[in-house]
């Protein structure tokens, strides 16, 4: 009797700890993503006058990592259905790596641009495989607080990325003749000190590359791909026996549906989760969130502070986005994705409007512009930005799940593209507060999108989900007939 509890609590003990080693593991991606998306923010006003760029070029430079990451959106979910999720994560840990660096010491522009989309590659993997991969190792029960750790590992790498832009900045004012006033060190960390911003990423890149050697592939891969012992095991671990064997058995199941290309996401009940995955993708970038993590310096500046004092408040903006991630994450799979997702976008909307209102009036303390900047980006952590790698990771069938990740990725990759490339150009014909009036008209038919196209998924089983949309096709074609 003592051996059979000792063991039970061996198995209580290590199977937490195996989830949550695979998920702070796997969370590393977004953290990377985060940084690497985030880091320019500091480097574009130094870039723009030492290239002397125009405002396309500014854009280009701004968005050229989003050229990558459409492409890694793109091939990372068949490379990971056919490969498996870890290995392909791997890939992206090598590229994040090599981008910092080549990042850090470019002797053109060009070069910068080349770095910056091998970057770019590497974060369309991790936004499409890292969630995927958390998704598919967690209990139904705490999936949604899981996989949102993905969305706040993203927002930690945010916030990295501008303290390190501002300690970075902060050391080159206080050591003007450090290094000896000369030579490559003193270029990358005083003269040009764009090229340390770049260069800190290459720190988490060779972390997170070691970290996933630790951790094992997910189950339901290997379910697909015919090793079944291997899953079982690892479903073991996670669940204990009992409840592994059904899961595998919900699984093998699920599997045993006919189908398996993306065609089947266009058979009446996918249809709507892949119009609903686009819907998530495409509205989740016109909220303008990456504006401000692209451009924040600037737009405060617009507002009226020197470049210290922004970076200063881009990393409170960056604290009100982590302490609200936080509060999504713990409230996610009590009180579901819909009501976080379509009251938040409510507050999304109308902080856009009333920070539109304040860039039209003249003379406006800058104080209330970043308080309403804040006010806007606590009610994007608590909603969309939570919730969309949550629900992106839900919605599809495993055989083709990363796949139809890819495509839906893709799809909020090159909205992102979009908008951060004509960004610049944009707010320099119609003005700052136009361009934040246009992003609240967005933000308004998103929430009644969201309303009316996803559905609550907490606490359901990967496979209950699917079951969801097909029964939904069931009906459809009933109500045709």
């Amino acid at each position: 009797m003592t051996d059979l509890n000792s063991k039970a609590k061996v198995v209580s003990t290590r199977r937490p700890f195996l989830v949550a080693k695979v998920c702070m593991v796997a969370s590393l991606g977004g953290v990377l993503f985060g940084f690497d998306t985030a880091v320019i923010s500091g480097t574009v006003g130094m870039v723009e006058a030492q290239f002397e760029l125009d405002k396309i070029e500014v854009g280009w430079f701004g968005s050229s990592a989003l050229i990558g990451a459409i492409i890694g959106s793109l091939v990372s979910g068949s490379l990971g259905d056919k490969y498996g999720r870890r290995s392909i994560l791997i890939v992206s840990a090598v590229l994040f790596f090599f981008s910092a660096l080549g990042s850090t010491l470019p002797s053109s522009f060009s070069l910068l641009i080349a770095a910056r989309l091998v970057g770019g590659l590497g974060i369309g993997i991790a936004s499409v495989l890292a969630p995927l991969y958390i998704s598919e190792f967690s209990p139904a029960k705490i999936r949604g607080r899981l996989v949102a750790l993905y969305q706040m590992s993203i927002v930690i790498g945010i916030l990295l990325a501008y303290f390190s832009n501002w300690g970075v900045l902060n050391h080159a004012h206080a050591n003007p003749n450090g290094f000896g006033g000369s030579g490559t060190m003193y270029k990358i960390m005083v003269s040009e000190v764009w090229r340390a911003m770049f260069g800190t990423e290459m720190v988490p890149a060779l972390l997170f590359f070691l970290l996933l050697w630790t951790i094992p592939e997910s189950p339901r891969w290997l379910v697909k791909e015919g090793y079944i012992e291997r899953s079982t095991r690892i479903l073991e671990r996670i669940n204990g026996k009992l409840l592994a064997n059904a899961e595998l058995k919900n699984i093998l199941d699920a599997l045993s549906n006919k189908g398996g290309s993306l065609k089947e996401l266009l058979k009446p009940g996918f249809k709507k989760a892949l119009i609903a995955g686009l819907g998530l993708s495409v509205f989740g970038q016109f909220t303008g969130v990456n504006i401000i993590v692209y451009y924040g310096p600037d737009i405060l500046r617009d507002a009226g502070l020197n470049f210290d004092g922004a970076l200063k408040f881009q990393v409170a903006i960056g604290l009100i986005n982590l302490v609200f991630t936080a509060l999504a994450l713990w409230k996610i799979d009590r009180w579901g994705r819909r009501p976080l997702l379509i009251w938040g976008m409510l507050s999304v909307c109308i902080s856009l409007i009333v920070i539109g209102m304040l860039f039209s009036i003249p003379s406006i303390p800058s104080i209330w512009i970043v308080v309403m900047l804040c006010v806007y980006m606590a009610s994007l952590a608590f909603s969309i930005n939570a919730v969309i790698w949550v629900l992106l990771g839900e919605l599809y069938p495993t055989r083709i799940r990363g796949r139809a990740m890819s495509v839906v990725t893709f799809a909020n990759w090159g909205a992102n593209f979009g908008t951060a490339f004509l960004f610049p150009w944009f707010v320099s014909v119609i003005g700052m507060n136009a361009g934040f009036f246009v992003f609240a008209g967005f933000c308004l038919m998103a929430t009644v999108f969201f309303h009316k196209m996803i559905p609550e998924t907490k606490g359901k089983t990967l496979e209950e989900i699917e079951e969801y949309w097909r029964n939904k096709g069931l009906q459809e074609v009933e109500t045709m007939d």
